[in-house]
């Protein structure tokens, strides 16, 4: 009865009408805030996205090569935490080691897996790695 009512005076169309006008607000009330977050993403570095994100980052900041020895040369890493724990999760270090031995670790493993692609031996002694720490998070590899 009440819903005839509504029916007969226009209250029904407007009460759907109001409800569509609050679905309306709110929509565009989410875009706003995603397009604000997105903004706000964006001014990030691709790190501190990653951070914000809870997600596994590494990057190579600069390689050097010896001009005398192209054979010698390093690389400088950057890495953050989510880095660290995946690669501990997949099996790499032991409770305790530092984050640089952790890395360092998937590192040479890296390496080798590339030279045995290649079908090259990974135990040629043209040099050796040698682990610098820079920071809490980057260290430079040579």
């Amino acid at each position: 009865m009440k819903d005839f009512f509504k029916r007969i005076t226009g209250l029904k169309k407007l009460e759907q009408e109001k409800q569509a006008l609050q679905e309306a607000r709110d929509n565009a009330v989410a875009e706003a805030v995603k397009a604000k977050e997105a903004e706000e993403l964006a001014k990030l570095t691709p790190k501190e996205r990653a951070n914000k994100r809870k997600e596994p980052w590494i990057a190579v900041l600069e390689t050097h090569v010896n001009k005398e020895n192209p054979a010698n040369g390093f690389f400088e890493l950057d890495w953050n935490e989510y880095f660290v724990l995946q690669l501990r999760q997949a099996g790499y270090g032991y409770e305790g080691d530092p984050d640089e031995l952790v890395v360092d670790m998937w590192f040479k493993q890296l390496c080798r897996n590339m030279l045995s692609e290649e079908g090259l031996e990974s135990n040629r002694s043209q040099g050796f790695i040698n682990v610098q720490k820079l920071d809490a998070t980057r260290s430079e590899i040579g």
